[in-house]
């Protein structure tokens, strides 16, 4: 590759460019992993997806920001809407067929009775769950971030020991700040494993 001394082209990745390309096989890797060849079509909504929810995740650490995704009506939207394309994937894909998704194969007349309800339960549960599960952990870590915050503030504008003792917080909140930085990525990357699963699941009638 030619490159010149203005040129914006360059033999090695740029640091912004490692950073995407690592989330770009991060993404591709748990769609092969958990859906197969066949998931590669999907990757665009898959990477769209993850991204999103990383960014909403991690803007919310930052001080006088908006946790987006700790708010119950956006984590449901998500995941409704991802629930939503599965199922249009999978009557589209099988048809009629779809059924056999809720009785085991193998299963007798009898235990078709018990296993359908509660299949069908716990199908029409994984949009309730993949909602709470991100809303839940982002309100949480969120929260007692703002609280621990606030509380070292307090005793900064304290005076004597307390304006001394407002360390101790402060080094606490910078802990915390490490690992909700964490569970942020973690989060982005579960809903969006679990979206994969899911998908597997409309694809392949596991």
């Amino acid at each position: 590759m030619l490159c010149g001394p203005d040129s914006n082209l360059r033999i090695l990745p740029s640091k912004w460019q490692y950073i995407i390309e690592i989330l770009y096989e991060t993404v591709l890797g748990m769609l092969l992993d958990n859906v197969g060849p066949r998931g590669q079509q999907y990757f665009p909504f898959i990477f769209t997806l993850f991204l999103f929810l990383l960014i909403a995740n991690v803007i919310g650490l930052v001080p006088y920001s908006f946790t987006i995704t700790s708010h119950l009506i956006v984590t449901f939207a998500l995941a409704f809407a991802t629930f939503i394309g599965i199922n249009i994937i999978l009557v589209r894909e099988h048809g009629f067929h779809a059924l056999s998704l809720f009785l085991p194969a193998g299963s007798s007349l009898a235990l078709a009775f018990i296993l359908i309800p509660i299949e069908l339960v716990s199908y029409f549960v994984r949009p309730v769950s993949l909602g709470v599960r991100l809303f839940a952990n982002m309100m949480a870590g969120h929260t007692l971030l703002k609280v621990i915050a606030g509380f070292s503030w307090s005793m900064l504008l304290g005076s004597g020991l307390i304006f001394v003792a407002h360390v101790v917080p402060l080094v606490i909140l910078v802990i915390l700040m490490g690992l909700e930085t964490m569970v942020a990525c973690i989060q982005a990357y579960v809903f969006a494993v679990l979206s994969c699963i899911y998908l597997n699941d409309a694809l392949n009638l596991h």
